[in-house]
């Protein structure tokens, strides 16, 4: 990072004129050990599963959307496949916990079990099984390094999964339901009063420990989200950098984080979502969103937004001009005349 920064300083620009790109220039530099790096292969990894708490009504979809959306994207159809393709990403979709039996040559089959358990009457999954959940992020991130990506973003689909990831923030951070519980897929009033009471009282059924990240990812969270803690850290063991999109992701952030504190050095905000508690989150995680776009889809729409600016920070050091490259005074020696004029 040093050495990056020594080097941007160098370019043909006042320092720090470039503002955010000059910082996330040095952070890419920090996690791959090199001072130019480029990303020709990026994968957007979207994690799919079901959550047994839709049986409380918190969502304004049904659970059959989660199966439907899977084929969305495995056939180009949605949101983040269309920025996907803008960005040169590719997007893995991986059913880690579909309630539905689903086939498709470009399907990741991880399934774990159908969905998780209504996390209001008792756990969502066993200890074991979302250890199992983290692994499959883990290994996924193994298969796509070993085909040359090197720069990952999250993604997830899981009708449910806002309210799961509402009670995970709570959990581990002590922010009142109130407070993160939000929206979702768009509830009205009376269904966002409902959602709180159904996240109080998943907190108060299962009693998740929050010195503990992994009994409160089993007690009220959910296969994709365990999915996406485990590429987090996967990525980060395979010096790669992370791409957080909205409000779920950064849930299963904090999890990699509380589980791995140096994990937090991989990963880059790519946006702040429009889902309330949000912009708390992403400020126990010490990040700082390079977008504001009022979004609130998920699926790594945000992210793979992010990946031109990524871009653009990769090629800022590679392709401009040092001053003493391009002939260019740059301005210190100026000021050297100044202070002596003085």
């Amino acid at each position: 990072m040093a050495g990056a920064r020594v080097h941007v300083d160098r370019l043909t620009k006042p320092p720090g004129s470039l503002g955010k790109l000059e910082e996330l220039a040095e952070k890419l530099a920090g996690i791959t050990g090199e001072i130019r790096p480029m990303f020709s292969k990026r994968s957007v990894i979207v994690m799919a599963a079901d959550h047994g708490v839709c049986e409380e009504g918190v969502s304004a979809f049904p659970a059959e959307v989660t199966p439907q959306m899977v084929h969305n994207f495995l056939t180009g159809g949605a949101a983040v496949n269309v920025l996907a393709r803008q960005a040169s990403a590719d997007v893995v979709c991986v059913d880690i916990g579909v309630n539905a039996e689903l086939s498709h040559p470009a399907l990741v089959q991880r399934k774990l079990r159908y969905g998780t358990g209504n996390m209001a009457k008792g756990p969502a999954m066993s200890r074991d099984e979302a250890e199992a959940a983290i692994l499959v992020g883990v290994e996924v991130v193994d298969a796509a390094v070993s085909q040359g990506v090197r720069l990952f973003v999250t993604g997830e689909m899981g009708i449910g999964n806002t309210t799961a990831s509402a009670a995970i923030m709570s959990s581990l951070t002590g922010v009142t339901p109130q407070q993160t519980v939000g929206r979702g897929t768009g509830v009205n009033d009376e269904r966002l009063l409902h959602k709180i009471a159904v996240v109080e009282r998943a907190l108060e059924t299962n009693h998740p420990d929050a010195d503990d990240p992994l009994d409160v990812l089993a007690k009220v969270g959910g296969l994709e989200i365990a999915g996406l803690t485990g590429v987090i850290l996967g990525a980060a063991a395979r010096r790669c950098p992370v791409v957080i999109d909205g409000f779920i992701s950064s849930v299963a952030a904090l999890l990699a984080v509380r589980l791995k504190p140096e994990a937090a050095g991989y990963l880059i905000a790519s946006h702040v979502s429009h889902e309330q508690g949000h912009c708390a989150l992403l400020k126990e995680l010490g990040l700082n969103p390079m977008l504001e776009l009022d979004m609130r889809l998920g699926e790594g729409t945000g992210g793979v937004l992010a990946l031109h600016l990524v871009d653009a920070a990769c090629r800022i050091v590679t392709e401009m001009a040092t001053f003493e490259s391009a002939g260019v005074t740059d301005g210190k020696q100026g000021a050297n005349d100044g202070e002596t004029a003085r």
